[in-house]
């Protein structure tokens, strides 16, 4: 069955239009508390946001819908979305409810869901889900109708358990760090951890107002974060998207790094402490240089959908533990049940200060081929599974290609986009092949 409501990462849209509207999503809350009643009598669910002003709106129409079915509820207000993972099994609630468009820009927003033990829910439960907003509300009645309270410090449970993933015997005094917080989720989190942590704090993109979430700051816009580095001559930057499960870091001399390099030097800082890595998982949009590296270091290596959801999958079934996206997403799952942007970047700079070297000391034996990634905006409707010169084009740039690199073409799950990726050892050709695809559309 294919899911009508859900993407990649829960149901996203822009506000006012549907799916999220407060009406929809309140029937959604009510079909969600109707699953859970399923397997318990008395559930109860955590609800944390992010930043948009359209946070308001949505988390009060949830709260109306769970308690209509008879589901309590505890509001943790503003949380990064593995803040809400985390309490969501701290807190042995049924259900985690994190209302966030994550990298995307204010007007939109979206809902997603954490298992009890704080993962990503299968396919087979978000099916179960919209088969149940194409049945009739059955609402409760007063005598059991849900209850809300807020839970408080919410905050800083979810601060001290970031900075318990940092060694004990290491510190970051001494070290200048920028953070940039994409003016999102972990606005007054993120500088807390690092700064409890020793380090010195120079705070960018931590002023929301509500509509300036991933606005020229962020993971996705690290440009403002490399120019802090240099300008305040930090050791090093760290930034978040709005919803702080993704992550870019930048070194002292501005150098950018993405998800593939920082998966793989999780990986190699393991090994180096004679840590048993059987396998890591990216996907198949991850560079081609990583999965070489770790072959020849002994690594297995698979490749997941796009989709962090499908990398923990992919980490479950193998009983392995890293695994990420180069977009940044990162899963070390000793550490966290779900990628951890901060978390991520606390295990990324233990390797650092341990070591003494640089990121890009310790990532030596790592040189990415170059990749070219075009968006191509799609029109309502567009069918480009069925455009034949597309599907002659991208066979005849694999047969160019060879072995020496690949090509992809992919719907994205959370924007009205076609991903087209060409890798290649040649930057030239990389970017002329992508161009030829893209013209094909």
């Amino acid at each position: 069955m294919t899911r009508k409501y859900f993407g990649t990462d829960g149901i996203r849209g822009t506000v006012g239009q549907s799916p999220i509207t407060p009406d929809f999503v309140l029937r959604l809350a009510h079909a969600v508390g109707r699953v859970l009643k399923q397997s318990e009598s008395r559930p109860t669910v955590l609800i944390g946001k992010d930043t948009r002003i359209s946070g308001y709106m949505l988390e009060s129409a949830l709260e109306r819908g769970f308690n209509s079915a008879g589901v309590d509820v505890v509001l943790l207000g503003p949380l990064p979305t593995p803040g809400v993972a985390y309490l969501t099994r701290a807190q042995r609630a049924s259900l985690g409810v994190v209302i966030s468009a994550s990298h995307n820009p204010f007007a939109d927003n979206g809902i997603k869901f954490f298992s009890a033990q704080g993962a990503k829910l299968p396919d087979a439960w978000e099916l179960a889900v919209e088969a149940a907003l194409d049945e009739m509300p059955v609402w409760a009645d007063s005598a059991s109708l849900g209850k809300t309270r807020r839970l408080e410090d919410a905050a800083g449970r979810y601060i001290e358990f970031c900075k318990s993933t940092f060694a004990n015997d290491l510190t970051l005094k001494g070290v200048k760090i920028v953070v940039d917080a994409a003016h999102g989720a972990a606005y007054h989190i993120a500088p807390m951890v690092f700064h409890e942590l020793g380090a010195e704090v120079v705070a960018i993109g931590c002023s929301p107002d509500g509509f300036n979430i991933n606005h020229e700051v962020g993971a996705t816009h690290p440009q403002a974060l490399v120019a802090a580095v240099l300008a305040h001559k930090a050791h090093y930057g760290v930034a978040l998207d709005g919803d702080a499960d993704r992550l870019q870091l930048v070194d002292s001399q501005g150098r950018l790094f993405n998800g593939d390099e920082l998966l793989y030097l999780m990986a190699d800082d393991r090994l180096g402490r004679d840590e048993h890595v059987p396998g890591v998982v990216g996907t198949l949009m991850t560079n081609m240089a990583v999965e070489l590296a770790l072959k020849a270091r002994g690594v297995h290596f698979v490749r997941a959908k796009v989709g962090d959801r499908y990398v923990l999958e992919e980490l479950e079934k193998n009983k392995w533990i890293l695994g990420g996206e180069g977009s940044g997403h990162l899963l070390a799952l000793d550490k966290h049940t779900t990628g951890d942007g901060l978390i991520s970047a606390l295990q990324i700079l233990q390797a650092c200060v341990r070591s003494e070297r640089s990121m890009a000391q310790l990532l030596t034996g790592l040189t990415l081929f170059p990749q070219v990634l075009l968006n191509i905006k799609l029109r309502p409707g567009q069918d480009w599974k069925s455009n034949a010169l597309l599907e002659r084009e991208t066979q005849a740039v694999q047969i160019e290609l060879g072995e020496t690199g690949r090509v992809l073409v992919r719907a994205s799950g959370t924007e009205p986009v076609l991903r087209v990726m060409v890798e290649a050892r040649d930057a030239a050709q990389a970017q002329a092949c992508a161009q030829r695809l893209a013209l094909t559309l």
